[in-house]
């Protein structure tokens, strides 16, 4: 059980758990692929979606004025050409306006859903000093500043720019050290078991696992966190 009294520091993390609830992006995208009538399977889609992430971790394609809804166009169009060029989509006009409309909703499910988490970060913020640390691609403070909650971090770290990534421990290890306590005065608030809690307990931090629809089903839990929500809003209740 979580000992809210020794925590004096929060880390959070950002896609996956302010964005989305708990809910792995790739399971956000095909639930809208499927809203939009795609017509493709999960399998097919499945691929693209790796081909398009491995895509933006190599390619200089996101710019750091990037909002969520240019990353998501330019997501979306690599997911979309991927399926056109492997023979699972014709190329034809109805083809190409899946990829606007599939943006267009999951860009609306993201701003609906950090305006829910707001007034939970706006009063974590005012209890802790709370640094985000993220998985990203160069252009997180603009996706911030678009949902208008860039002020309330004390720091930003994101792995496109201090070149190491989750679930390196290491990258929890500059939070900490942004926050200017020890590991055991820190809490690490993140959706992904293998990414942001397994690290988080290796360097002494205390974790909350924000449990939603992960997109790996296969995930051994080798070890507990502190407490597990099951909502966003329900750290208020911690």
């Amino acid at each position: 059980m979580l000992d809210t009294t020794q925590i004096k520091g929060v880390i959070l993390d950002y896609g996956g758990t302010i964005d989305t609830n708990g809910k792995h992006w790739a399971e956000v995208l095909w639930e809208t692929y499927e809203d939009n009538r795609v017509p493709v399977a999960k399998d097919d889609f499945r691929n693209a979606y790796i081909y398009g992430e491995r895509y933006l971790a190599t390619n200089q394609v996101i710019e750091p004025s990037d909002t969520f809804k240019n990353l998501l166009e330019k997501k979306v169009d690599l997911q979309i050409n991927w399926l056109i060029e492997n023979g699972f989509l014709p190329a034809d006009d109805n083809t190409y306006q899946y990829s606007r409309a599939v943006s267009t909703q999951c860009y609306d499910f993201a701003g609906t859903t950090v305006q829910k988490a707001k007034p939970v970060i706006q009063q974590l913020q005012t209890k802790y000093p709370v640094v985000l640390v993220s998985n990203f691609y160069g252009n997180i403070k603009s996706v911030l500043n678009d949902f208008g909650i860039v002020d309330y971090f004390k720091e930003i770290i994101e792995s496109a720019v201090v070149g190491v990534r989750k679930p390196d421990p290491a990258i929890f290890s500059l939070g900490v050290k942004a926050l200017g306590f020890s590991p055991e005065e820190v809490v690490v608030i993140g959706d992904s078991y293998s990414k942001d809690i397994i690290p988080a307990i290796e360097i002494g931090c205390k974790t909350i696992w924000l449990k939603g629809l992960s997109w790996e089903k296969d995930e051994k839990f080798c070890q507990l966190p502190d407490a597990v929500v099951s909502d966003f809003r329900e750290l208020m209740s911690l």
